[in-house]
């Protein structure tokens, strides 16, 4: 989904970062395993959806539907009995979408050592209207220096991302163009 043209910013006020933050924690269990006997990464992989969702649910509003996942990072294995905790925050904003960062974070559910991050992906999600019509999202607030640091890296990406769908679109183009039918 894309943004769509929408009413000026001014008629949306900026909500800061910290009013959608959230974190989900889940103790993964038996049925959660792949069969190396590690935790699946799907399950994660859902755990940073469904987190990543209310944020974005919570920034704008209502209604949020994922529209990408840019990056999703496993740094260690998640084994059966670790309390999984899934940080999720918007770092950026467009007419429409939203960027969530999250972090997911592991420790043993019955030892008092730190938790350990184990990955960290992130998802583009559209708001959108009782129609499925994309809708406008509040400008996010960067409130911290690290949110303004996590605000520009997401410009960053956004960038890239665009940029590559559109050297795609241009390949796939010129390869039809020249008869090249895959």
């Amino acid at each position: 989904m894309t943004d769509q043209p929408q009413p000026p910013e001014s008629d949306v006020p900026a909500k800061p970062t910290a009013a959608s933050r959230t974190t989900l924690s889940h103790i993964m269990t038996g049925s959660d395993t792949n069969l190396l006997g590690t935790v699946h990464g799907g399950v994660i992989m859902k755990l940073v959806d469904d987190a990543a969702g209310a944020v974005a649910g919570r920034h704008s509003g209502g209604p949020a539907v994922t529209a990408s996942m840019d990056e999703m990072v496993f740094l260690e294995p998640v084994r059966v009995g670790d309390l999984v905790h899934v940080r999720a925050q918007v770092n950026w904003t467009g007419r429409s979408s939203m960027e969530v960062g999250v972090r997911v974070m592991a420790e043993r559910w019955n030892e008092s050592t730190p938790a350990q991050q184990v990955g960290s992906a992130y998802l583009v999600f559209t708001a959108v209207d009782e129609d499925g019509k994309p809708r406008r999202v509040p400008p996010v607030a960067p409130e911290t220096e690290r949110d303004k640091r996590r605000y520009q890296e997401a410009q960053i990406r956004r960038t890239h991302r665009l940029a590559r769908r559109r050297a795609i679109k241009e390949l796939r183009e010129q390869r039809a163009a020249e008869g090249i039918d895959d």
